[in-house]
């Protein structure tokens, strides 16, 4: 759970959501074919139920003081601007996520683990 405070009292979102509304966002942005398991429990999963793609695949959430610090795990399109990509991203998750849950986001990081030519 990711809790936050204010004036009406205490707001707790669970990690799930987040990786819900992040994993979507990131799938729908220009260049990026897919995402890429960012942990081992992930990886298990993914390895385990061979197929199914989960929405939450490839994401991170932290909440610290200053805000929430997200990672970003994904792959993308081959022959493609890779900093013009991950600059969409990172502008399209931070408006995302601040606009749905209005927390504050402090860090995104992208990591860019594969390519793939388009089909």
């Amino acid at each position: 759970m990711i809790k936050t405070e204010n004036h009406m009292g205490t707001i707790e979102i669970t990690e799930t959501y987040f990786a819900n509304l992040i994993g979507n966002t990131v799938s729908s942005c220009f260049g990026v074919v897919g995402m890429a398991n960012s942990n081992t429990r992930q990886q298990l999963r993914a390895f385990l139920k061979k197929g199914i793609i989960f929405p939450d695949q490839g994401v991170a959430v932290q909440k610290h003081s200053d805000g929430l610090f997200i990672d970003l795990h994904i792959i993308v399109t081959y022959g493609l601007n890779i900093s013009a990509i991950c600059q969409s991203i990172t502008n399209k998750v931070k408006y995302t996520v601040e606009e749905a849950t209005g927390m504050k986001v402090a860090k995104i990081k992208v990591f860019v683990d594969g390519m793939k030519a388009e089909s």
